[in-house]
């Protein structure tokens, strides 16, 4: 697939997340977004220590997603395999 310069990042889905304390900065909470849809997913709460890891990127973005939302990233993985598929199947026409 290399001599055919496909851009593989073109055909990524977005994920974005977040993580954020309340006002009082005693409880934490990370949120999700995939493929860039308005509304998110539901935020979950985790613990500070956590946070702070993610915020100093101790903690890559999808193994972050992978704990935290792991159906999400379930559907994520396949409809990247399916991408992958259907770009094998073009090549071999």
């Amino acid at each position: 697939m290399a001599e055919l310069d496909i851009d593989i990042q073109s055909f990524d889905i977005p994920r974005v997340v977040s993580v954020y304390p309340d006002r009082a900065g005693v409880r934490w909470w990370t949120k999700a977004w995939f493929n860039n849809r308005e509304e998110g997913e539901n935020a979950i709460e985790i613990e500070r220590e956590q946070a702070i890891c993610f915020i100093h990127d101790r903690i890559e973005k999808d193994a972050w997603l992978e704990e935290f939302y792991p159906k999400q990233m379930e559907v994520y993985h396949n409809a990247i395999e399916q991408t992958k598929e259907q770009l094998l199947k073009q090549i071999n026409l």
